[in-house]
């Protein structure tokens, strides 16, 4: 693992990402995600991946109005098991050992998410997806990957996303839009800055969990993210913690 600055990693995938412009599921997109994890764990990084379920379905989305809040989170818990099978099939394509725990319990389709079952599989070298969020409505999939990490001992979140970073705005929208290289996870809060849900932020902070943020679906950036290269934004725990330089936590 010489070429790694991290040994656990917890990896958040929005289940828009898992679509292209005209498939909920686009198995080409499924595809270059397991590509790339097949290449990080070549480098014998852990890594557990949370999945959201918005290309499907999401609680809090307009396809939800009227509903019960806690029958439309069910449903979007669902969805992230749909999506937890597609990329665990794609992952086993590439050769990976893969493994789906779902916070909600279907023995038929996937293993019953139990922590340390979860932490075993890790260090065989299996790729563990996390489905169903954690198992409860009214909790988003960012609060179950801030919880996961930080079951697993993961020593960052890494957040896929569409964009090259944290911006101070949607830069899709406004071009003035300015990118932050680094900042903190108080900041990032105050701030009102689309990271991560508060509720997950506020477990980072409160563990001293930093969070990286980098654009997903350019060839080879998971590897750069877990190698340390400077790339996206870091979301650090203070001032005097993580910088991309520094390497991976050691306070924990």
């Amino acid at each position: 693992m010489a070429d790694a600055r991290y040994r656990r990693v917890l990896l958040k995938l929005s289940g828009e990402t898992f679509a292209d412009a005209d498939n909920s599921i686009s198995p080409s997109v499924v595809a270059s995600i397991a590509a790339q994890l097949a290449d990080v764990g070549r480098m014998g990084v852990e890594v557990g991946v949370v999945v959201g379920g918005g290309n499907i379905f999401r609680g809090t989305s307009p396809q939800a109005s009227g509903m019960d809040r806690s029958s439309a989170d069910n449903m979007g818990m669902l969805a992230t098991v749909i999506n937890a099978l597609a990329l665990q099939d794609a992952c086993e394509k590439q050769g990976l050992q893969t493994r789906v725990q779902s916070a909600v319990s279907m023995q038929e389709l996937c293993e019953p998410y139990i922590r340390r079952r979860a932490i075993r599989h890790l260090e065989k070298g299996r790729l563990v997806i996390f489905a169903a969020g954690l198992g409860a409505p009214y909790f988003s999939t960012d609060t179950a990957a801030a919880q996961r990490a930080l079951e697993i001992g993961a020593d960052a979140i890494l957040k896929g996303t569409k964009v090259d970073g944290v911006y101070d705005k949607d830069p899709h929208q406004f071009d003035d839009a300015v990118r932050f290289d680094d900042l903190s996870l108080r900041e990032a809060l105050s701030r009102g800055l689309k990271v991560m849900d508060a509720t997950a932020i506020s477990l980072c902070m409160d563990n001293k969990l930093p969070i990286i943020v980098f654009e997903l679906m350019r060839e080879g950036n998971i590897r750069r993210v877990v190698a340390g290269e400077a790339i996206g934004t870091l979301v650090h725990p203070g001032t005097d913690t993580l910088t991309h330089e520094d390497g991976d936590r050691r306070d924990r």
